[in-house]
């Protein structure tokens, strides 16, 4: 949603079955003032502390959420360094539609931003199935590595023709395999067995490439559904044992790592190229200090996570894991991946690209 102030006009938006009225603004004014695209400047782009461009930021997370905390603190900096100039304002909890609904209302441009699971951006951009395959990143150190690199952001920054940018990406740690009672050290553990799996093609793939039967389900069916043996086990990062409380039925935790799934935070390619080159240039660094201080959490809830399943939940964490049999195992898959879609080859050289340029 972008209002600026004054001449709102009142669209519905659908959110739990009730017409809701969004303000939106004169932005299309500006554009038109401005001949199109990108060629305004912090003194005539048609907002002002007086006048601000409101952009409306929605998700799918809880206010309790680290990446939610993240990005109130990325929009009071915002706020803050534009001098009320440009001002962000968060829908969480899914005020404005699932995940795939915010994707189809930023490019509708009835919302400016949004945060999503980044595979969920190969709809538009084929080169996002990279970050849903399994081991492209060597541990999270070279994960960091190289999400905070130029060549990372070059790419974030590259796909306007597709509608968004990326302006920044949030870590949520790495996935493993839990179950019942069977530790997972090698693709051999989980023959015949049933594993959930987020409802992505990357994930039902790497699933048959190791052997295991995919269930693709919604994060909320999965406690019942390994309580009453629908699926024998699932794979997320900790925090999942404690917070979705998946370790009063799953005890032991293979710590195979074989996915690390950003988040990324967009920004509809119309609002940006409306934005000055100045607040641009703020916007890009609130973004990237709140992925500084968003490491700093994540890594808090992870220790926390681990610590209370382990002495309050019982939970047996198995750290002997043939990583390497899994990644052979997965190694064919990226490689058809690969050869289907171009642009994942491209980011994957991006990737190659980025780790020796330490």
């Amino acid at each position: 949603m972008l209002t600026l102030a004054g001449k709102p006009l009142a669209v519905p938006i659908l959110q739990g079955g009730m017409g809701v009225g969004v303000s939106l603004g004169g932005l299309a004014g500006a554009v038109a003032a401005c001949g199109g695209m990108g060629c305004i400047s912090t003194a005539d782009a048609g907002y002002s502390a007086e006048n601000p461009l409101v952009l409306t930021l929605a998700h799918g997370l809880s206010e309790a959420h680290t990446v939610h905390i993240a990005m109130t603190q990325f929009a009071e900096e915002v706020n803050e360094k534009t001098d009320g100039r440009v001002q962000v304002k968060i829908f969480p909890n899914g005020q404005l539609g699932s995940e795939n609904e915010n994707l189809e209302q930023l490019q509708a441009g009835v919302i400016a931003m949004t945060k999503v699971s980044a595979p969920g951006l190969a709809t538009y951009n084929e080169a996002y199935n990279a970050f849903g395959l399994p081991y492209i990143f060597n541990d999270t150190e070279d994960f960091y590595h190289v999400m905070d690199s130029q060549e990372m952001q070059d790419f974030f920054l590259s796909t306007g023709d597709d509608g968004f940018v990326t302006l920044t990406y949030y870590t949520s740690g790495a996935r493993s395999f839990y179950t019942k009672d069977k530790a997972i050290r090698t693709p051999a553990d989980l023959k015949g067995l049933k594993i959930r799996v987020q409802d992505m093609k990357s994930q039902t793939d790497m699933m048959n490439y190791l052997g295991g039967i995919p269930v693709a389900m919604s994060y909320g069916d999965v406690y019942t559904s390994l309580q009453t043996g629908i699926i024998d086990g699932t794979e997320n990062n900790e925090t999942a044992l404690t917070t979705g409380k998946h370790s009063e039925v799953c005890k032991v935790y293979s710590v195979d790592q074989h996915a690390m799934i950003p988040d990324v935070l967009i920004m509809s390619e119309k609002v940006w190229k409306q934005i000055s080159p100045e607040d641009q240039e703020i916007i890009l660094e609130a973004a990237h200090n709140s992925t500084e201080a968003h490491k700093v959490m994540w890594d808090t809830a992870i220790e926390e996570a681990v610590k209370e399943a382990q002495e309050t939940m019982g939970v047996e964490f198995v750290y002997d894991v043939d990583k390497e049999a899994f990644r052979e195992a997965t190694q064919p898959m990226i490689e058809a991946y690969e050869e289907q879609y171009p642009g994942v080859k491209t980011l994957m050289d991006t990737i190659e690209a980025a780790r020796e340029g330490e």
